[in-house]
This record gives structure tokens, sequence and C-alpha cells, in this order.
């Protein structure tokens, strides 16, 4: 896919062009911001689901993998630790664990400090899986960035989105 010009309309110029027709007295740089986030999210998404794909799993269930896999050896966390990282529900985080488990990419079991506590483990094979998995979605966005920006202009986003979100999250 080419590269469009810088300055070159989009659909978010076309929303926000609407707005400014109906509404002249709003502001809609927020938009035309926060709606590029959206659909750039929206499109990345389904790239790493596609990635991901030959691997058995979607990006929630890579999440998981991933989150025991950087937490280091012996990659354990509980689901608690698990569903804090991750941002979801614990019912959310229970249909994951369970397709996980099902599958063999890891195990729950009691956790020895807390007998009403579980322990999530990664098992060999899903630490395989992951590791393997985590090169295709970064590829993913490796070629989506090489496609637009040069280096230095990555690493200019990286940093004004960072600060973005700093100020923004909860």
């Amino acid at each position: 896919m080419e590269t469009p010009a810088p300055g070159t309309p989009d659909a978010v110029d076309a929303i926000a062009d609407q707005w400014a027709a109906v509404r002249p007295d709003l502001d809609t740089l927020p938009m035309a911001v926060f709606g590029r986030i959206y659909r750039l999210a929206h499109a990345m998404r389904g790239r790493v689901d596609k990635a991901y794909a030959p691997y058995g799993m979607a990006l929630g269930e890579f999440d998981v993998l991933a989150t025991l896999r950087r937490s280091g050896a012996p990659y354990t966390l509980s689901p608690r630790e698990l569903t804090a990282t991750l941002m979801i529900t614990t019912g959310g985080m229970t249909g994951r664990l369970d397709r996980l488990e099902k599958a063999g990419l890891l195990s729950r079991s009691p956790d020895p400090n807390d007998r009403r506590g579980l322990r999530v483990t990664l098992s060999d094979r899903g630490r395989e899986l992951v590791d393997q998995a985590v090169g295709a979605g970064l590829d993913q966005q490796r070629k989506a960035l090489e496609g637009a920006l040069t280096p230095e202009e990555a690493e200019q986003l990286a940093g004004l989105l960072r600060r973005l979100l700093a100020t923004t999250a909860v």
C-alpha cells in the first residue's frame, strides 16, 4: 500500500469538516487526534490478530501468555495480577484461562501462600508458542511503522503518545 502524502485528507478530516459545517464553534482537533488513534488501533488489531492466528490464538489469548512470559521465570502470576495487568474483568480472564489451559499452554494450581488463591503458570509449550507469536505480531507493527514513518518520527510519536497517555490514563 502506498503511503499518502503528508496532509492528504482522510476519513477523520471528512468527519471534522462535517462538524465544522454544522457547528463551526467546535474545536475538532481532539476529534482528529483521537479519531485517528481509535482507527489505527482497530486496523492494527486486525493485522496482529491475523499474525497470531497461525499460533492458534487471538490478541486476548496472546496478552495472557505474553504477560506470563514477561513476568520472568517461573512465569507464574495470580489471576488477580493478570486481571490487573490486562485491564479485563475477572469473568473475561476466567474464560481466557480456561481456553489456554485446555490447549495446554498454561496450568492453574493452588497458591501455596494463600489457601483461597490460585497461581497461573505458563507451560513450556505456551512459552515456545508465545515466543514465536510475539515476533509475528512485532513484524506487523514494524511494517506499519516503516511504511509511514522514519525511525526518528516513530520515536517522536512514541514519546508524544507516552505523554498523552500519562495525562489521560486512569
